[in-house]
Protein backbone atom coordinates (compact mmCIF):
# COMPACT_ATOMS: atom_id res chain seq x y z
CA UNK A 1 0.00 0.00 0.00
CA UNK A 2 2.79 2.14 -0.19
CA UNK A 3 1.26 3.97 -3.20
CA UNK A 4 -2.02 5.08 -1.27
CA UNK A 5 0.99 6.76 0.94
CA UNK A 6 2.17 8.37 -1.87
CA UNK A 7 -0.87 10.05 -3.15
CA UNK A 8 -1.98 10.38 0.62
CA UNK A 9 -5.03 8.13 0.75
CA UNK A 10 -5.55 5.80 3.08
CA UNK A 11 -5.37 1.95 2.11
CA UNK A 12 -9.41 1.67 3.68
CA UNK A 13 -10.85 4.06 0.95
CA UNK A 14 -9.08 1.92 -1.54
CA UNK A 15 -10.24 -1.08 -0.69
CA UNK A 16 -13.96 0.39 -0.70
CA UNK A 17 -13.79 1.70 -4.13
CA UNK A 18 -12.39 -1.87 -5.25
CA UNK A 19 -15.47 -3.14 -3.19
CA UNK A 20 -18.34 -0.74 -4.36
CA UNK A 21 -17.76 -0.90 -8.04
CA UNK A 22 -15.99 -4.37 -8.38
CA UNK A 23 -12.53 -3.96 -9.22
CA UNK A 24 -9.12 -3.47 -9.04
CA UNK A 25 -7.82 0.01 -8.05
CA UNK A 26 -4.16 0.79 -9.27
CA UNK A 27 -3.17 4.36 -8.15
CA UNK A 28 -1.13 6.40 -10.77
CA UNK A 29 -0.74 9.75 -9.53
CA UNK A 30 -2.04 13.13 -8.40
CA UNK A 31 -3.23 15.47 -10.54
CA UNK A 32 -2.68 18.84 -11.29
CA UNK A 33 -5.19 20.88 -9.93
CA UNK A 34 -7.38 18.92 -6.63
CA UNK A 35 -6.37 21.44 -4.29
CA UNK A 36 -9.95 20.92 -2.39
CA UNK A 37 -10.51 17.09 -2.60
CA UNK A 38 -6.81 15.68 -3.87
CA UNK A 39 -7.79 14.34 -7.51
CA UNK A 40 -5.89 11.22 -8.07
CA UNK A 41 -5.87 9.17 -11.16
CA UNK A 42 -6.62 5.39 -11.03
CA UNK A 43 -6.74 2.51 -13.17
CA UNK A 44 -10.03 0.10 -12.80
CA UNK A 45 -9.18 -3.32 -13.73
CA UNK A 46 -10.39 -4.05 -16.72
CA UNK A 47 -11.68 -0.49 -17.46
CA UNK A 48 -10.57 2.96 -18.75
CA UNK A 49 -9.21 5.17 -16.22
CA UNK A 50 -10.63 7.66 -13.67
CA UNK A 51 -10.50 9.99 -11.52
CA UNK A 52 -10.66 9.47 -7.48
CA UNK A 53 -11.23 12.04 -5.06
CA UNK A 54 -11.43 11.65 -1.43
CA UNK A 55 -11.89 13.80 1.57
CA UNK A 56 -11.71 13.78 5.23
CA UNK A 57 -15.42 13.06 7.10
CA UNK A 58 -16.54 16.51 8.22
CA UNK A 59 -19.73 15.65 9.81
CA UNK A 60 -22.62 12.96 9.79
CA UNK A 61 -24.36 14.10 6.64
CA UNK A 62 -21.22 14.34 4.26
CA UNK A 63 -22.04 10.97 2.43
CA UNK A 64 -25.55 12.41 2.05
CA UNK A 65 -24.21 15.62 0.35
CA UNK A 66 -22.07 13.90 -2.17
CA UNK A 67 -24.68 11.58 -3.28
CA UNK A 68 -26.98 14.83 -3.91
CA UNK A 69 -23.79 16.27 -6.15
CA UNK A 70 -23.71 12.69 -7.82
CA UNK A 71 -27.74 13.24 -8.95
CA UNK A 72 -27.07 16.67 -9.80
CA UNK A 73 -24.22 15.51 -12.41
CA UNK A 74 -26.54 13.49 -13.48
CA UNK A 75 -29.14 15.64 -14.13
CA UNK A 76 -26.90 18.00 -15.78
CA UNK A 77 -25.20 15.59 -18.21
CA UNK A 78 -28.54 14.96 -19.43
CA UNK A 79 -28.73 18.89 -20.97
CA UNK A 80 -25.71 18.50 -22.40
CA UNK A 81 -23.91 20.25 -19.48
CA UNK A 82 -19.81 19.13 -19.68
CA UNK A 83 -18.95 17.55 -16.67
CA UNK A 84 -17.72 14.17 -16.21
CA UNK A 85 -20.08 11.06 -15.36
CA UNK A 86 -19.50 10.16 -11.28
CA UNK A 87 -19.29 6.47 -11.39
CA UNK A 88 -19.22 5.57 -7.95
CA UNK A 89 -19.92 7.29 -4.34
CA UNK A 90 -19.12 6.19 -1.01
CA UNK A 91 -17.61 6.57 2.66
CA UNK A 92 -15.67 5.02 5.03
CA UNK A 93 -15.86 5.57 8.66
CA UNK A 94 -12.88 8.44 8.32
CA UNK A 95 -13.43 9.70 4.56
CA UNK A 96 -16.08 10.44 1.45
CA UNK A 97 -15.08 9.31 -1.77
CA UNK A 98 -16.82 9.92 -5.35
CA UNK A 99 -15.20 8.20 -8.40
CA UNK A 100 -15.95 9.87 -11.85
CA UNK A 101 -14.45 9.27 -15.28
CA UNK A 102 -11.10 11.08 -16.87
CA UNK A 103 -10.79 13.44 -19.17
CA UNK A 104 -7.94 13.48 -21.49
CA UNK A 105 -7.47 17.74 -20.50
CA UNK A 106 -5.52 19.72 -18.55
CA UNK A 107 -6.28 22.41 -16.06
CA UNK A 108 -6.73 25.75 -17.71
CA UNK A 109 -3.48 27.46 -16.39
CA UNK A 110 -5.61 31.31 -16.63
CA UNK A 111 -8.49 32.88 -17.77
CA UNK A 112 -8.61 33.80 -21.55
CA UNK A 113 -11.70 36.09 -23.12
CA UNK A 114 -12.47 32.96 -25.44
CA UNK A 115 -12.55 31.37 -22.51
CA UNK A 116 -14.71 33.36 -20.18
CA UNK A 117 -16.98 33.48 -23.44
CA UNK A 118 -17.34 29.80 -23.26
CA UNK A 119 -18.16 29.79 -19.78
CA UNK A 120 -20.37 32.45 -20.27
CA UNK A 121 -22.34 29.79 -22.80
CA UNK A 122 -21.67 27.16 -20.35
CA UNK A 123 -23.45 28.92 -17.56
CA UNK A 124 -26.30 29.43 -20.09
CA UNK A 125 -27.04 25.27 -19.49
CA UNK A 126 -27.57 26.04 -15.90
CA UNK A 127 -31.00 28.39 -16.57
CA UNK A 128 -34.00 26.50 -15.33
CA UNK A 129 -32.04 23.55 -13.73
CA UNK A 130 -32.27 23.83 -10.25
CA UNK A 131 -33.19 19.96 -8.91
CA UNK A 132 -31.62 19.90 -5.57
CA UNK A 133 -32.54 22.23 -2.40
CA UNK A 134 -29.51 23.79 -1.63
CA UNK A 135 -29.51 27.40 -1.99
CA UNK A 136 -26.42 29.11 -2.71
CA UNK A 137 -28.56 32.69 -3.35
CA UNK A 138 -29.95 32.83 -0.30
CA UNK A 139 -26.35 31.52 1.56
CA UNK A 140 -24.84 34.65 -0.59
CA UNK A 141 -27.49 36.77 0.72
CA UNK A 142 -26.54 35.67 4.45
CA UNK A 143 -22.52 35.77 4.02
CA UNK A 144 -23.17 39.85 1.98
CA UNK A 145 -25.59 41.03 4.89
CA UNK A 146 -24.68 39.38 7.93
CA UNK A 147 -28.30 38.37 8.48
CA UNK A 148 -28.37 34.71 9.93
CA UNK A 149 -31.54 33.61 7.55
CA UNK A 150 -33.09 34.72 4.48
CA UNK A 151 -35.81 32.29 5.31
CA UNK A 152 -37.71 31.64 8.38
CA UNK A 153 -39.26 28.62 9.89
CA UNK A 154 -38.73 24.96 8.95
CA UNK A 155 -38.00 25.39 5.65
CA UNK A 156 -34.46 27.02 6.39
CA UNK A 157 -31.54 24.82 5.67
CA UNK A 158 -27.86 25.58 5.95
CA UNK A 159 -24.98 23.01 5.50
CA UNK A 160 -22.18 22.50 7.79
CA UNK A 161 -20.00 24.29 5.63
CA UNK A 162 -21.74 27.04 4.78
CA UNK A 163 -22.68 27.56 8.49
CA UNK A 164 -18.56 27.19 9.73
CA UNK A 165 -17.89 29.46 6.73
CA UNK A 166 -20.41 31.92 7.49
CA UNK A 167 -19.16 32.05 11.28
CA UNK A 168 -15.54 33.07 9.94
CA UNK A 169 -16.83 36.04 7.63
CA UNK A 170 -18.40 37.41 10.58
CA UNK A 171 -15.06 37.70 12.26
CA UNK A 172 -13.03 39.37 9.62
CA UNK A 173 -13.03 42.95 11.11
CA UNK A 174 -10.90 41.55 13.74
CA UNK A 175 -8.43 40.72 11.58
CA UNK A 176 -7.18 44.70 10.60
CA UNK A 177 -8.29 47.85 9.92
CA UNK A 178 -7.94 47.73 6.35
CA UNK A 179 -10.36 44.20 5.99
CA UNK A 180 -12.80 45.95 8.51
CA UNK A 181 -13.20 48.84 6.31
CA UNK A 182 -13.49 46.70 3.27
CA UNK A 183 -16.33 44.79 5.21
CA UNK A 184 -18.12 47.47 6.45
CA UNK A 185 -18.67 49.02 2.79
CA UNK A 186 -19.88 46.08 2.07
CA UNK A 187 -22.36 45.28 4.73
CA UNK A 188 -23.51 48.98 3.70
CA UNK A 189 -23.98 48.44 0.84
CA UNK A 190 -25.87 45.54 1.17
CA UNK A 191 -27.94 46.39 4.32
CA UNK A 192 -30.94 47.63 2.91
CA UNK A 193 -31.16 44.20 0.40
CA UNK A 194 -34.54 42.11 0.90
CA UNK A 195 -33.85 38.62 1.39
CA UNK A 196 -33.96 36.91 -2.34
CA UNK A 197 -36.85 34.65 -3.45
CA UNK A 198 -36.26 31.12 -4.48
CA UNK A 199 -34.25 30.88 -8.07
CA UNK A 200 -34.88 28.39 -10.52
CA UNK A 201 -31.33 27.24 -11.89
CA UNK A 202 -28.08 24.79 -11.08
CA UNK A 203 -25.10 26.76 -9.65
CA UNK A 204 -21.93 25.29 -9.98
CA UNK A 205 -20.51 27.31 -6.94
CA UNK A 206 -17.20 27.05 -7.99
CA UNK A 207 -16.81 28.06 -11.71
CA UNK A 208 -13.59 29.61 -12.56
CA UNK A 209 -11.05 28.23 -10.18
CA UNK A 210 -8.00 27.18 -12.64
CA UNK A 211 -8.35 24.02 -11.57
CA UNK A 212 -12.04 22.90 -11.95
CA UNK A 213 -12.11 23.75 -15.60
CA UNK A 214 -10.16 21.73 -18.51
CA UNK A 215 -9.34 22.59 -21.79
CA UNK A 216 -8.12 20.76 -25.10
CA UNK A 217 -6.74 23.22 -28.09
CA UNK A 218 -7.80 26.28 -26.71
CA UNK A 219 -11.61 24.77 -25.83
CA UNK A 220 -13.47 23.95 -22.65
CA UNK A 221 -13.55 20.02 -23.05
CA UNK A 222 -15.16 19.46 -19.03
CA UNK A 223 -15.96 21.53 -16.15
CA UNK A 224 -15.21 19.18 -12.55
CA UNK A 225 -15.61 19.73 -9.19
CA UNK A 226 -19.43 19.81 -8.87
CA UNK A 227 -19.29 18.85 -4.98
CA UNK A 228 -20.74 21.97 -4.09
CA UNK A 229 -23.31 22.67 -6.86
CA UNK A 230 -26.73 23.55 -5.82
CA UNK A 231 -29.51 25.64 -6.60
CA UNK A 232 -30.19 29.48 -7.03
CA UNK A 233 -29.38 32.12 -9.77
CA UNK A 234 -26.28 31.16 -11.86
CA UNK A 235 -25.85 34.88 -12.28
CA UNK A 236 -23.84 32.92 -8.93
CA UNK A 237 -21.04 31.57 -10.87
CA UNK A 238 -20.76 34.46 -13.76
CA UNK A 239 -20.03 36.74 -10.37
CA UNK A 240 -17.05 34.47 -9.85
CA UNK A 241 -16.10 34.76 -13.25
CA UNK A 242 -16.12 38.63 -13.16
CA UNK A 243 -13.87 38.41 -10.26
CA UNK A 244 -11.23 36.61 -12.17
CA UNK A 245 -10.81 38.77 -14.53
CA UNK A 246 -9.33 41.54 -12.73
CA UNK A 247 -6.59 39.55 -13.08
CA UNK A 248 -5.45 40.60 -16.05
CA UNK A 249 -6.11 44.03 -17.76
CA UNK A 250 -7.02 42.13 -20.77
CA UNK A 251 -10.36 40.57 -19.63
CA UNK A 252 -11.58 44.20 -18.74
CA UNK A 253 -13.73 44.03 -22.42
CA UNK A 254 -15.51 40.99 -21.41
CA UNK A 255 -15.97 41.32 -18.17
CA UNK A 256 -18.40 44.37 -18.92
CA UNK A 257 -20.42 41.80 -20.64
CA UNK A 258 -20.11 39.84 -17.15
CA UNK A 259 -21.63 42.44 -15.60
CA UNK A 260 -24.19 43.54 -18.54
CA UNK A 261 -25.43 39.77 -17.68
CA UNK A 262 -25.48 39.52 -14.11
CA UNK A 263 -27.62 42.89 -13.88
CA UNK A 264 -29.83 41.52 -16.70
CA UNK A 265 -30.55 38.43 -14.50
CA UNK A 266 -30.41 39.77 -10.64
CA UNK A 267 -30.87 43.84 -10.96
CA UNK A 268 -28.31 45.91 -9.32
CA UNK A 269 -28.86 45.23 -5.63
CA UNK A 270 -28.51 41.25 -6.30
CA UNK A 271 -25.23 42.05 -8.42
CA UNK A 272 -23.88 43.92 -4.99
CA UNK A 273 -24.93 41.10 -2.80
CA UNK A 274 -23.25 38.50 -5.04
CA UNK A 275 -20.15 40.27 -5.42
CA UNK A 276 -19.91 41.44 -1.99
CA UNK A 277 -20.56 37.61 -0.90
CA UNK A 278 -17.70 36.76 -3.75
CA UNK A 279 -15.38 39.64 -2.06
CA UNK A 280 -15.79 38.16 1.65
CA UNK A 281 -15.09 34.49 0.45
CA UNK A 282 -11.93 35.98 -1.10
CA UNK A 283 -10.91 37.57 1.83
CA UNK A 284 -12.04 34.58 4.20
CA UNK A 285 -9.74 32.03 2.37
CA UNK A 286 -6.11 33.34 3.02
CA UNK A 287 -6.90 34.99 6.33
CA UNK A 288 -7.86 31.03 7.46
CA UNK A 289 -4.89 29.43 5.92
CA UNK A 290 -2.62 32.22 7.06
CA UNK A 291 -1.56 33.55 3.37
CA UNK A 292 -1.63 36.89 4.94
CA UNK A 293 0.45 38.33 1.89
CA UNK A 294 -2.58 37.86 -0.14
CA UNK A 295 -5.04 40.02 1.81
CA UNK A 296 -3.78 43.44 0.79
CA UNK A 297 -4.31 42.56 -2.96
CA UNK A 298 -8.04 40.80 -2.51
CA UNK A 299 -8.82 44.35 -0.41
CA UNK A 300 -7.83 45.98 -3.30
CA UNK A 301 -9.52 44.47 -5.73
CA UNK A 302 -12.97 44.37 -3.22
CA UNK A 303 -12.87 48.49 -3.48
CA UNK A 304 -12.14 48.13 -7.49
CA UNK A 305 -15.17 45.67 -7.53
CA UNK A 306 -17.29 47.94 -5.63
CA UNK A 307 -15.80 51.46 -7.51
CA UNK A 308 -16.94 49.70 -11.08
CA UNK A 309 -20.43 48.43 -9.78
CA UNK A 310 -21.37 51.80 -8.86
CA UNK A 311 -20.54 53.28 -12.28
CA UNK A 312 -23.03 50.44 -13.34
CA UNK A 313 -25.89 51.58 -10.69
Amino acid sequence: MTEARFVDLPAEVLDDVASVVGAGVTLLGRLHGGVNGGAVRVQLAGRAHAVLKAVPRAHPNHLDEALRAQRVVEHMRRRGYPTPAWLSVGATATHVWHLMDFVDATPAPELTPSLVEQLMEIVELQAGQASEPYDHWSYAWRVATGQKSAVAGPDFDETPEQALLRQSVARLTGYSSDVSTLVERLRLVCADVSPPRGAPDMVHADLSTPSNVLVRDGAVVAVVDVGNAGSGTRAIDLTTLAWYTFQDPLLDGVRRRLWTRILDLVDWEGTAVLAAAQILHMLEIPIRHGSHDVVPGVVKRGHRTLDELNTLR
